[in-house]
């Protein structure tokens, strides 16, 4: 079995590291009511982001419903699993927390509509709502806006030694502490690598010394790493040898150190950086012309070495940017989604082929709609995005979709009161309905001291008591 799973912790006081993290979670639950913002943890695999979710559950006896990359993240599913959750009690009574795992790879035609389904989600869920992402910046702005962001930090090795050697004595594994501490700096924060590491050097052994062989935690890097080497104090070997890790094209990488060439101040330095790329880039071009990869080496090297020369190890001091190509990619994926959801929803509601509705009636549809844009959006329940498409002004459509909101808001609040009315009303009944014992007949005669018996209440079950 799975040591980390076998081993992992059902309590918050049972986590590794970031205690403040889990305060601010505990803080969270204690208080929540349906209109706070969901939670979003984020950091980097291995720092108990999932764990932690879990535990709180339990900790607050809260049952949980989860979804993952593994499960098909379409809106339908979504709606499906997570939405009646998101809104109604269990038949225990109990809250549910809906867990979103993995917000941050909500990517391709598996999750088409899901990132939707989930902002959907968060706007009426009453039951708390908690998201888990590697990358916070990687979940789509209009969910990341609505959450509150709390980041797990890469766990310290002093933290994690003694996580292993309670395994290690449960496991009844002798394991020296140079061992230990070697397991626990090679993980570089990652809790879970560290045990699976453990698990793999203990396997058909009941001692570990220092000397073990050990599977070492896959320590590539990242584009960030890159960045951060580019502009700091590295030597040429050991900057290509991070890019060669980070396993990035050239003509990827290229993209993300021209993004960030704004924290160079000097013109000498943008005109040597510059240059420096145009080079590259040229490399670039006569590999997909020549279909000879051989030349991205050179390229690297180029841009490498020659924007490292021209920052001069002064550093980056500002967060590292993506390229802005890929922003201008994300923002016209998220119009085309819009446009894609406004047009579906116009077209069952009229009955309609979508293919008809955008060739032929399009035009005088969003005059209408442009004329009294409150029906329309009640009508056919559309969000701030979809009518502003229409109606081509944001904060109108903003303030339309306000007042539904408060519409909705409103009606809750009267269908509660009129469940509140049946209610007592219910309760009234079955009072009046029960039996009235001796005691309660004995009543006081009008104007006088004595007390009289008076009749008691005829009902059906009375009246067939004395047969």
């Amino acid at each position: 079995m799975d040591w980390a799973e076998k081993y992992r912790p059902l309590h918050l006081d049972e986590i590794v590291g970031n205690t403040s993290v889990l305060h601010q979670m505990v803080a969270w639950a204690q208080d929540w009511k349906p209109e706070k913002k969901p939670l979003i943890l984020f950091g980097k695999p291995g720092t108990g982001k999932t764990t932690s979710a879990h535990a709180l559950a339990h900790d607050m006896e809260w049952e949980v419903i989860e979804l993952n990359a593994s499960d098909q993240r379409t809106k339908s599913v979504i709606e499906k699993v997570a939405g009646s959750g998101s809104t109604t009690a269990s038949f225990s009574g109990r809250r549910r927390l809906i867990i979103i795992d993995e917000a941050d790879n909500l990517h391709g035609t598996a999750d088409r509509g899901g990132a939707r389904a989930i902002l959907d989600l968060i706007r009426v869920a009453r039951q708390p709502v908690l998201l888990i992402a590697n990358d916070l910046y990687a979940v789509p702005g209009e969910i990341r806006n609505r959450c509150e962001p709390l980041q797990f930090r890469a766990i310290m090795a002093r933290s994690i030694i003694p996580r292993l050697r309670f395994i290690c004595s449960a496991e009844k594994i002798a394991c020296s502490e140079n061992a230990l501490k070697k397991i626990a700096e090679s993980a570089a924060g990652d809790l879970r690598a560290a045990i699976h590491m453990l698990q793999a050097s203990a396997a058909g052994r009941d001692r570990l010394d220092e000397d073990i062989v050990f599977s070492a935690k896959d320590t590539r890097s990242t584009v960030f790493d890159v960045i951060s080497a580019l502009f700091g104090k590295t030597d040429p070997e050991s900057l290509l040898r991070t890019a060669y890790e980070a396993d990035e094209p050239p003509d990827t990488l290229i993209q993300w150190i021209e993004a960030n060439l704004g924290e160079l101040s000097r013109t000498e330095d943008l005109d040597a950086a510059y240059s420096a790329l145009i080079r590259a880039d040229t490399y670039i071009g006569n590999t997909y012309r020549l279909q000879y990869y051989t030349l991205w080496k050179y390229a690297n090297a180029l841009m490498l070495l020659g924007v490292a020369r021209a920052t001069a190890g002064k550093g980056i001091h500002s967060r590292i940017m993506p390229p802005e190509r890929w922003k201008k990619i994300s923002s016209y994926q998220k119009q085309k989604a819009v446009r894609e959801s406004f047009l579906a929803k116009l077209a069952s509601g009229l009955h309609m082929a979508e293919r008809t509705l955008l060739e032929e009636y399009m035009d005088p549809i969003c005059l209408i709609i442009d004329h009294d844009p409150l029906p329309i959006a009640r009508e056919f329940s559309l969000d701030a995005d979809e009518l502003a498409l229409a109606i081509h002004d944001r904060n109108r459509a903003a303030s339309v979709i306000k007042t539904l909101a408060a519409e909705e808001k409103e009606r809750e609040a009267k269908i509660e009161r009129e469940k509140k009315r049946e209610r007592t009303t219910r309760s009234q009944k079955k009072a009046e309905t029960q039996p009235v014992s001796p005691e309660d007949q004995v009543q006081k005669a009008p104007g006088t001291g004595e007390t009289q018996r008076s009749s008691p209440t005829k009902n059906q079950r009375t009246l067939f008591d004395g047969f």
